[in-house]
């Protein structure tokens, strides 16, 4: 899921990574056990310190938290209002061409890291205060930073690498299998980092808006384009045209989803009428309706196309955002796809995500916060992991 800035701590990064557990069976573990290794390779070519940060919560209790180097869990202690300074969470991470290894708790969280300076965290009486660097005084706004997230429990790991809330600092993330061999995403092609930004601040309509600079002019990041909208970087009406254009092609003919690779026969029936959307199923009784959605709910995945854990609405919503970002609900009346060759040509799209995935070598990204309906995430899993792997990458 998107992910904002929240008083409880990981609530979205779990909501991030349970979204790929959707469209991925899990295999049993043998044996998880309490903690495993992490790899943390810092390739960047930077001098500068690395500092990382394990924060997440404890899954066997539901305290949230931070674990130190060797996997040992530290609850929060009591937040104030307003925000009292969080304890110092912080690793020390390796050198340019160095390695280290630390043990990562059965946790859903997330794996900060940052370059030059420590990251600012703070307590509220809520819980953990993320960085939200889209708000002008955080104080982590000139810092350069990234994160992974992750969920390790007893059915084995989950690990991603994200762009849902930000491009910034690159890196890979892997798995180690039972059998020795590793798995990874996450990492983008050579000459990509400059790529992205470079095809961003060339795109017309504002997209160049979204990257922010430090005040020496070197890049820290792309916001994504929710932010950008919420920010007013980008057009709140951005993607009005598409929506227009699908609400007036479904208003004369159905939009099939089927939101379960594994149960094909399921199917979901969009027909646009009296202003709304309505879905029906097999049997032609009313599901689930849905207003014309505007940019923030789009990019968000929220707000008018929100997606409740449950087997009707949050499905069909997610299958419904994925085909906006993608632009493809006008030239596929079935929904989702069945492969990419048709993402992201129009006009109006996602154009941050478009240029993402154009980057990576592997073709897979977070690009927004549904990017796994029909498996183009940039996510690793496996139910035994030996090790798991974060590698800084250079800046190129």
């Amino acid at each position: 899921m998107r992910i904002k800035q929240k008083t409880c701590a990981l609530l979205a990064a779990a909501a991030t990574v349970a979204a790929g557990l959707t469209a991925i069976v899990a295999q049993p573990a043998t044996a998880v056990p309490a903690t495993i290794p992490l790899k943390f390779t810092n390739n960047s070519g930077r001098a500068e310190p690395v500092y990382i940060y394990n924060l997440g919560t404890e899954l066997s209790t539901g305290r949230q938290g931070w674990a130190d180097a060797g996997g040992g869990f530290h609850p929060w202690p009591a937040g104030g209002n307003p925000p009292t300074p969080a304890p110092d969470a912080s690793i020390p991470g390796p050198a340019n061409g160095q390695s280290i290894t630390i043990q990562i708790p059965k946790f859903s969280g997330r794996i900060y890291f940052s370059y030059g300076q420590k990251l600012v965290f703070r307590l509220t009486t809520g819980g953990l205060v993320q960085p939200a660097v889209q708000n002008p005084s955080d104080p982590n706004r000139n810092i350069l930073f990234n994160w992974s997230e992750y969920t390790l429990n007893d059915s084995g790991i989950w690990l991603n690498s994200t762009q849902v809330d930000m491009f910034s600092a690159p890196y890979a993330v892997g798995v180690k299998k039972p059998d020795g061999s590793t798995i990874s995403t996450g990492r983008l092609k050579p000459g990509g980092y400059n790529g992205f930004f470079n095809a961003l601040q060339g795109q017309p309509g504002g997209w160049g808006n979204l990257i922010h600079r430090k005040p020496d002019g070197s890049i820290l990041r792309a916001l994504a384009p929710l932010y950008g909208v919420e920010t007013g970087a980008l057009p709140a009406s951005i993607m009005d045209d598409y929506v227009n254009r699908v609400w007036s092609k479904y208003s004369t003919q159905t939009l099939t989803v089927t939101p379960f690779a594994n149960q094909p026969g399921l199917k979901y029936y969009g027909r646009v009428s009296g202003g709304v959307m309505n879905f029906t199923n097999g049997s032609g009784q009313l599901v689930t309706s849905f207003q014309k959605p505007n940019a923030s709910s789009i990019f968000g995945c929220h707000q008018l196309l929100d997606a409740p854990n449950d087997q009707v609405r949050g499905p069909i919503s997610r299958t419904l955002c994925a085909g906006y970002n993608r632009s493809t609900l006008l030239t596929n009346p079935n929904q989702p796809d069945a492969g990419n060759s048709g993402f992201y040509l129009d006009n109006v799209t996602n154009h941050y995500s478009r240029k993402i995935h154009a980057q990576m070598a592997d073709g897979k990204a977070y690009g927004f916060a549904f990017d796994d309906v029909g498996h183009h995430e940039s996510l690793v899993h496996d139910g035994n992991p030996q090790m798991a792997y974060v590698t800084l990458d250079p800046f190129n």
